[in-house]
């Protein structure tokens, strides 16, 4: 089956590029046989299905198949121009070599592994020295990208196309439809982050992937609203964790409990068998992220941050109230 489809790929492949003229499903299916075939022995449907998977098969492989409309018999033509397939030499050193390398095996865990792959086959086929780069370097990068909306954001990204998803907040009870323009997508600290504008808002957000709920619907039509050259998307982040904050928080936090806070304390004491007291860093949004504590966080000041805690975990109890 493997050699049948790589025969059947080749033979489009050919059709496309040595044609003056755009060709019909109809003339390509009478030019290759396994075509030909499946029109004659199982129905129409079955060749279009055909057609349409060995088109995009070869699209992802990087044939670039324009479609006309103007053809003779009404019909959509397809056409490879040979203009637009052919690339110039590619010569990188081993160095170069070595950095692809590492940016590939970044994406081996994440929803891009078959993409990135791909293309190093397609620079090994043409030459390029990856035998000698892959030992220059004993770096083993990870980036997982485990969540669902990850490739739909992405895509989103790229194709300038705006965006709605269900967001629940760090210590909300209910979630909120998004209406968003994506900019970019950035890991940090083992977690996504979206950075776009936020249209019901009328601002820039960030988003983290994991407390996106639902599906990312993309909406038709790119957005035409500017994006920044340079979103520095954990600045944003860092910002709305506290990091970098003029002020501080005074907490009491439940003896093996608040790793993350402990990492970050500007000061620890000891209270007596089961809390300690930490003073942390206060900045936008730390009152979301010492909710998500529970009980094993006592906020001691300034009043505002513990009013927004309490009010937090006040809306999470009678959401959960609603639900029992």
């Amino acid at each position: 089956m493997a050699i049948a489809k790589a025969e059947r790929l080749m033979n489009l492949a050919l059709c496309l590029m040595n044609t003056r003229r755009p060709l019909s499903k109809k003339e390509l299916r009478e030019s290759i046989e396994a075509y030909r075939e499946a029109w004659q022995n199982s129905s129409e449907d079955a060749f279009n299905r055909m057609f349409e998977r060995d088109k995009d098969d070869l699209r992802e492989l990087g044939l670039v198949i324009d479609v006309d409309e103007s053809t003779l018999d009404g019909e959509l033509g397809y056409l490879a121009r040979a203009d637009r397939n052919r690339l110039p030499e590619i010569a990188l050193d081993a160095e170069e070599a070595a950095a692809l390398t590492l940016a590939a095996r970044v994406w081996q865990q994440a929803k891009m592994s078959g993409a990135a792959s791909g293309a190093l086959q397609k620079l090994r086929a043409a030459g390029v020295p990856f035998a000698e780069a892959e030992g220059r370097t004993a770096l083993e990068p990870r980036i997982p990208a485990r969540e669902a909306a990850f490739e739909p954001l992405l895509t989103a990204a790229r194709d300038r196309r705006p965006v709605t998803f269900e967001y629940r907040k760090a210590g909300a009870a209910a979630v909120e439809q998004r209406s968003v323009e994506p900019w970019a997508l950035e890991c940090w600290r083992g977690h996504w982050y979206l950075a776009g504008y936020d249209r019901d808002r009328g601002d820039a957000r960030v988003f983290r992937l994991s407390r996106i709920t639902g599906r990312v619907k993309a909406k038709s039509g790119a957005f035409l609203g500017a994006v920044p050259e340079h979103v520095d998307v954990r600045a944003t982040v860092a910002k709305f964790a506290g990091e970098g904050a003029t002020a501080t928080a005074t907490v009491r936090v439940r003896r093996g409990a608040g790793f993350p806070l402990r990492t970050k304390a500007l000061g620890s004491t000891r209270v007596d068998e089961l809390w300690d007291e930490l003073e942390i860093p206060y900045g936008n949004g730390l009152g979301a992220d010492l909710a998500e504590f529970g009980p094993d966080v006592l906020v001691l000041g300034p009043e505002e941050l513990r009013a927004d805690v309490v009010d937090r975990l006040r809306a999470v109890a009678g959401f959960e109230g609603v639900g029992a």
